[in-house]
């Protein structure tokens, strides 16, 4: 069990401590954890004490009480900084007491919020969320909307919009097919992308590829034409299919700001996603093709569109690049991500 604290080691004078999920655990939580270990910051050694890794009932419970002892045992509060990453339910209970303990020690603590549904999560149990978001030094968001609702708790100053970001990827030969990556789900959407894809009446020059973990198995039949179920892959197994992937579709109904359209749009995938959560300031400006959630007929005409036409696919990639080079990149946002760290620590 990876239970205990990891590190990446670079000999800096600061030290953030990141807790949450690490490693080739699903969730785009674990990979904005995996990013952030895998970055040279210029002032700060990056480690993770992980408090979950997908398991459930005793394993999860030891792995849990480990991460506790890792807390217990920092020491040095003026150098060591604590980031929790939490989403809503059992994740914001579990990681808001982490994020107490650590801040009863003494330690600068940020709480940084991933959940797609946690403004309905802090609207439905106050008495829960307001502790913990009022221990932390900081709260960084990743949406206007959820600023709003950690408003209604601390003062806006300690609040900061900080977008998740990912590294630039290498230019890649595409091939004509459409990416799906996420847990398979009514959730993502991947009812209603089958029914889009059905409607297409695909004729196997475009292949339909479906990754991640498999949740509801019955919403991708047997018969499904040019498509393939893919199951979970390790993420660079993703990350290289993103790369020779033409289209990248994500059509959820229920998102926050979803790591899979910023890895596509690093490795110029036309992204066609849904307008929910944090995905249209994304997207918004011509980056990609929304469409409404749950609606199969837009999504059948945005695919049809980007699938027969190379000029329209190259405008909104092209549009992407310069978007994600300025907002999303990790080069761009990290430098900034590291000065609102050190912000907290002076605080």
């Amino acid at each position: 069990m990876a239970a205990q604290p990891t590190a990446t080691i670079r000999g800096h004078d600061l030290v953030a401590w990141h807790v949450g999920r690490h490693g080739e655990v699903a969730g785009g939580m674990t990979q904005v954890v995996n990013a952030y270990a895998a970055w040279d910051f210029e002032s700060f050694d990056i480690r993770v004490i992980p408090s979950r890794d997908g398991s459930r009932g005793l394993r999860a419970y030891l792995l849990f009480l480990r991460a506790v002892l890792a807390v217990r045992r920092l020491r040095d509060p003026e150098r060591n900084l604590v980031v929790v990453h939490l989403s809503q339910g059992g994740s914001f209970v579990r990681e808001g007491h982490l994020l107490r303990l650590a801040s009863r020690r003494g330690f600068a603590t940020i709480a940084h919020l991933h959940g797609s549904s946690f403004v309905e999560y802090a609207n439905a149990h106050p008495e829960r969320v307001g502790p913990v978001l009022r221990a932390a030094s900081r709260v960084f968001v990743l949406s206007e909307a959820t600023r709003a609702s950690v408003a209604g708790f601390i003062p806006e100053d300690r609040i900061a919009v900080v977008p998740n970001a990912v590294a630039s990827a290498p230019a890649a030969t595409k091939q004509p097919r459409v990416v799906f990556g996420g847990k398979v789900s009514t959730r993502k959407g991947v009812d209603v992308l089958v029914d889009a894809w059905r409607a297409l009446e695909p004729d196997g020059t475009w292949h339909l590829e479906i990754a991640g973990p498999v949740a509801e198995p019955e919403l991708v039949p047997a018969d499904l034409p040019h498509a393939s179920v893919l199951g979970s892959l390790p993420h660079a197994e993703l990350l290289a299919r993103l790369e020779s992937a033409a289209v990248a579709v994500l059509p959820s109904r229920d998102e926050a700001m979803p790591m899979f359209i910023l890895e596509a749009m690093a490795r110029d995938a036309c992204v066609i996603a849904t307008d929910v959560g944090g995905i249209p300031a994304v997207l918004g400006d011509g980056s990609g093709i929304l469409v409404p959630a749950g609606d199969a007929e837009s999504l059948r005409a945005a695919l049809h569109t980007v699938m027969t036409s190379e000029p329209a696919r190259r405008t909104v990639v092209e549009r992407a690049r310069r978007t994600f080079a300025e907002h999303y990149s990790a080069s761009a946002l990290y430098p900034r991500l590291e000065r609102l760290w050190r912000d907290a620590l002076d605080r």
